[in-house]
């Protein structure tokens, strides 16, 4: 969206979900992290089979950014591509 979000994200993007451990004992799947400008984000999550079949999404902001860029972040993911994925 803009310089700030490059420089934040801009090389971020996880090409593959990735496996660990949330507790000693339990094994977990952490998934693709999308990090793009929206037309690119639209179109990787909407081949992502997984979001398509989800009924919930978990957005991980990076609160150690501040409030403001959080809004922001938010915004932008609102504004332009929760419309376009049908997201509601």
């Amino acid at each position: 969206m803009n310089d700030q979000d490059n420089y934040y994200f801009g090389s971020q993007g996880k090409g593959a979900d990735s496996f660990g451990y949330i507790e000693r004992d339990k094994r977990a799947v952490f998934g693709k992290s999308y990090a793009a400008e929206p037309d690119k984000l639209i179109a990787e999550l909407a081949q992502d089979e997984a979001i398509q079949e989800a009924d919930t999404i978990l957005l991980t902001i990076p609160n150690t950014l501040g409030v403001e860029y959080n809004i922001h972040i938010l915004s932008s993911i609102l504004e332009h591509v929760a419309p376009e994925l049908g997201w509601r």
